[in-house]
C-alpha cells in the first residue's frame, strides 16, 4: 500500500547528501583534462558523490515504479488522504506494518546492491590505476 514511501525517504536523504558532498569535493584533474582534450590522459578515482548518486538514482527509479503501480491499482488517489489505507484505522495499521517490513526490506536490498556496485567499481579502479602509465 505505501511500501514505496521508505525508499523515497532514503532517496531524498541520499540526494541531499550527494549534493552536499559534491559541493565539498574538488573536481579531479583527469575530468578537467577530459573536457578540454576529448580524452583521458590518466585515470582517476570516481568521486564518492557520483557513487552516492548511483544509489539515489536506484532508489528514485524503484520508488517511481512502485508509486505508479500503486496508482494503477487504486491504492493512491488524487484526493486527501491520498493513500486509500490512511482513511481507515485498521488499514492504516496494516499500511504501517507493510512500510516497516516490505519498505525497509526493499530499501536495504537496494542499498546492498549499491554496495556490491561499489565493490566492483573499486576493483576496476584499482586495476586501472595499477596498469596506468606514469604521467
Amino acid at each position: 500500500m505505501a511500501c514505496f514511501i521508505v525508499p523515497i525517504a532514503e532517496a531524498i536523504v541520499t540526494t541531499v547528501a550527494a549534493k552536499v558532498i559534491q559541493s565539498k569535493e574538488k573536481e579531479p584533474e583527469a575530468l578537467k583534462i577530459a573536457t578540454e582534450t576529448g580524452g583521458f590522459e590518466r585515470e582517476t578515482k570516481i568521486p564518492f558523490s557520483r557513487k552516492l548518486k548511483w544509489l539515489s538514482n536506484l532508489l528514485w527509479g524503484g520508488s517511481v515504479l512502485l508509486a505508479f503501480e500503486h496508482v494503477w491499482h487504486g491504492e493512491i488517489v488524487p484526493w486527501f488522504p491520498f493513500l486509500t489505507a490512511a482513511g481507515n484505522p485498521s488499514d492504516a495499521a496494516e499500511m504501517l506494518h507493510e512500510m516497516s517490513t516490505v519498505g525497509v526490506a526493499m530499501s536495504v536490498l537496494v542499498t546492498v546492491v549499491w554496495i556490491g556496485m561499489l565493490v566492483v567499481s573499486n576493483i576496476i579502479e584499482k586495476r586501472a590505476l595499477k596498469h596506468q602509465p606514469a604521467v
